[in-house]
């Protein structure tokens, strides 16, 4: 699994609701039912984002319901950016409006995109202390109304849509500072979450859990072949884009932007990576002739980074053929070429039998250390994955140890921040193949700020030793 993307070797699984369930008899919703609204309309990007985070209660990834909604919609450029961007504030306060709702309401919200509208006009209302509403709340209200009015599911609870969010901003006050009294909704994590975080980092943990709460920065990863970064600086500074060199070649833009008003970014200049994740490519000690696989290398950026560091002869797997043709247009655009195949790291029906000088094994975990930038994992894992994460990981990294060559080096990465899932993974690791541990960061925390503004990613460096 690539750093930076949700991992999808197995169905989600959902968190419970914070709502008491309702015990009606309950028809089949029809959330891909296209309402007459218009197309750049709040009221529209509202019934969108109810949609995807109905869809995510209901076990599917966030990317994956937007694009099931964008479909649904027909949806133009403009209602897919709002829709995403209240989707994702949503997902971000999602605890926090839920216990507003069972504040505010006796039962569950029927059918649950009622609940997903409800939970979206109040991500809208109750912003974060510190950030502008990014709508007027009349207007919100008022579109909120609209969206339920036009859904055969929940027409008639349009009522009851005005009354519940006119409440809360009769009462905001008090409600906050009731629902604040929960953990759920003072954190916006489920408890189990909450509660492996402050054993796992008693001193970090809520600093940790508030990075995740924040927006993620847009970071460059700049193409060495082609420029380097001081003279990439310079080109984004006559751009009027301001940024700063973050790492050796990683450079964080000080406001986001789309990728199609990033200098260069089309023709191979630079790709979109976090900082954290190109520590990887360096990391692995390349040179110019060496075999390199990169095994669960979907969708492609640290393929990329290290190809761009030494002409090596690469081999990028991914069991997911899908998400492996995302490393061919990423390779594509770079200019790049590597040996791509679909096939499982976890067994050996795909390997040549000629063994690697440098194998990065980016293994599936429950993605705890990139919640920032996919804020509906934290809802869709159980604790239970962490265990059963950690077991298919160690079985990918044994048979993948089967493929290195002596006095060659594998490092092991994972965007987890639970010690299960990465240095007691690690420790177990060494002590089965007595495997030597170079040096490498190990836990890096995202704990914001300029230094640390990274996702939690875990590395670890090991070299066979001489036969």
């Amino acid at each position: 699994m690539q750093g930076g993307d949700f991992p999808g070797q197995s169905r989600p699984a959902r968190e419970e609701p914070r709502l008491r369930e309702s015990h009606e008899v309950k028809v089949a919703p029809q959330r891909d039912f296209r309402p007459d609204l218009k197309s750049d309309s709040l009221a529209l990007a509202l019934l969108g984002a109810a949609s995807a985070v109905a869809r995510v209660r209901g076990g599917s990834a966030l990317p994956q319901a937007l694009s099931a909604v964008f479909g649904a919609y027909d949806a133009t450029p403009q209602a897919r950016g709002a829709i995403q961007d209240i989707a994702y504030r949503t997902m971000r306060q999602l605890g926090r409006s839920e216990t507003l709702l069972g504040l505010m309401t006796s039962k569950a919200p029927e059918p649950p995109m009622l609940g997903g509208l409800l939970c979206a006009a109040l991500s809208l209302l109750d912003t974060p202390e510190g950030q502008a509403a990014p709508y007027e709340a009349f207007t919100v209200v008022d579109q909120a109304v609209s969206a339920a009015a036009a859904h055969p599911d929940f027409a008639h609870a349009k009522a009851m849509v005005n009354a519940v969010l006119r409440r809360f901003l009769r009462e905001r006050e008090a409600l906050v500072e009731q629902a604040l009294r929960e953990p759920l909704a003072r954190f916006n994590y489920p408890q189990w979450w909450i509660d492996t975080m402050r054993a796992a980092y008693p001193h970090e943990w809520e600093a940790v859990l508030a990075a995740g709460n924040v927006h993620p920065p847009l970071t460059l990863r700049v193409n060495r072949r082609k420029t380097d970064v001081a003279a990439y600086l310079d080109t984004l500074n006559d751009a009027g884009l301001q940024a700063e060199q973050v790492g050796l070649t990683a450079v964080r833009l000080a406001h986001a932007v789309n990728v199609a008003q990033i200098p260069g970014f089309a023709d191979g200049v630079v790709s979109v990576q976090d900082a954290g994740a190109q520590l990887a490519a360096p990391l692995l000690d390349l040179r110019d002739g060496m075999r390199v696989l990169d095994a669960c290398a979907a969708p492609g950026g640290k393929s990329g980074h290290i190809l761009e560091t030494a002409d090596v002869q690469l081999t990028s797997v991914d069991t997911d053929a899908a998400r492996l043709a995302r490393v061919g247009d990423n390779l594509g655009r770079l200019g790049l070429d590597a040996t791509l195949l679909a096939a499982d790291a976890g067994s050996r029906d795909w390997w040549d039998g000629r063994q690697y000088d440098r194998i990065l094994a980016d293994v599936p975990c429950t993605a705890s250390g990139i919640v920032r930038r996919h804020p509906d994992i934290r809802w869709l894992r159980r604790k239970s994955d962490t265990s059963q994460l950690a077991t298919l990981s160690s079985k990918i990294l044994d048979n993948l140890w089967q493929m290195l060559l002596p006095d060659g080096k594998l490092l092991f990465v994972t965007c987890s921040l639970w010690p299960q899932e990465s240095e007691a993974q690690a420790a177990a690791f060494a002590a089965r193949h007595d495997a030597v541990r170079l040096d490498a960061p190990g836990q890096l925390l995202p704990l914001g700020g300029a230094g640390q503004d990274h996702d939690g990613l875990f590395y670890a460096l090991f070299q066979k030793k001489a036969a």
